[in-house]
């Protein structure tokens, strides 16, 4: 039986690793969904208000600017993810790339969107240093802590 994989992915070496874990440890029969949560800066570049700092406003296209590249980066991301996955075997009608804005938080959406049917999680750990994820977290560490039923693998 088929199951559903959930790959939170970004542009970052850690997250390849995990669609690189999906490849060589899950049977092609199953579905996977690379996933993806971005910033919503739309309001933000839209944006054109007295009540905007001068800096702010004098820095409104570079801000703009880096995110539509990051944005890119995630999309460049998400084709390298499923040429991986296609060259392991795994069916194009059965990869998924789902890019949505962040509406809670990274690591709530990613569970949001995990608890739509999924089985399993599988996202790369972040490289913060021990004493900086005790004091402020990854996004890897609120989705293992707050799984609930759905397994998590994080690819090192």
């Amino acid at each position: 039986m088929a199951k559903r994989i959930l790959i939170a992915l970004d542009e970052s070496a850690n997250a390849m690793r995990a669609v690189d874990y999906v490849a060589r440890s899950f049977t092609p029969d199953h579905e996977v969904t690379l996933f993806n949560v971005v910033l919503n800066t739309a309001a933000i570049c839209g944006m054109n208000s007295p009540e905007l700092t001068p800096y702010f406003t004098a820095q409104q296209v570079t801000f703009c600017s880096l995110e539509d590249k990051k944005k890119d980066l995630v999309k460049k991301a998400m084709s390298e993810g499923r040429a991986r996955l296609i060259k392991a075997g795994f069916q194009g009608d059965k990869i998924t790339t789902k890019i949505e804005n962040r509406k809670n938080g990274v690591a709530r959406d990613i569970l949001a969107e995990a608890q739509s049917g999924y089985d399993t999680i599988v996202l790369g750990r972040r490289g913060l240093s021990g004493v900086a994820e005790f004091f402020i977290g990854s996004v890897s560490q609120k989705v293992l802590h707050n799984a609930g039923r759905i397994s998590v693998v994080l690819a090192i």
